[in-house]
């Protein structure tokens, strides 16, 4: 599958305004712009077992797809939502629980990079993956 395999974190386009709109403080925001994120993603048919480690936190997820599910941020913001698939493009629609406003996200694979788009209120930001 398109998606499977380790990706690490290689740079980011606009992710801390992003953060500071989310609400994140500015502290965490300097820290999350160098986590140094690892993501491992395999992918059987609809479903997805999902690691992400950082430098701040583990954690493993498992969704299938058009299923919502709960899932925490690294500074803890918790969200409702779900993924599914658009072509070769996964699309995250997910609700704050804090405020219940709109994040969406994307995934796609890009030829050696997995770029991962968010938006929160008008505001997108990119981080860009590498495989390893």
């Amino acid at each position: 599958m398109t998606f499977n395999g380790n990706w690490k974190i290689d740079r980011n386009e606009d992710y801390e305004k992003f953060m500071e709109k989310m609400g994140i403080n500015m502290v965490k925001r300097k820290l999350a712009s160098h986590d140094n994120l690892k993501v491992t993603l395999e992918q059987t048919g609809d479903k997805f077992h999902v690691k992400e480690t950082s430098a701040f936190r583990t954690l493993e997820i498992d969704f299938t797809l058009g299923v919502t599910f709960e899932y925490s941020l690294a500074d803890g913001t918790e969200l409702s939502g779900s993924w599914t698939m658009e072509g070769d493009m996964l699309k995250g629609a997910f609700n704050r629980k804090d405020n219940g406003k709109l994040l969406t996200t994307t995934r796609i694979v890009q030829g050696d990079e997995l770029i991962q788009s968010y938006n929160y209120e008008g505001v997108d930001a990119k981080r860009i993956f590498k495989k390893y």
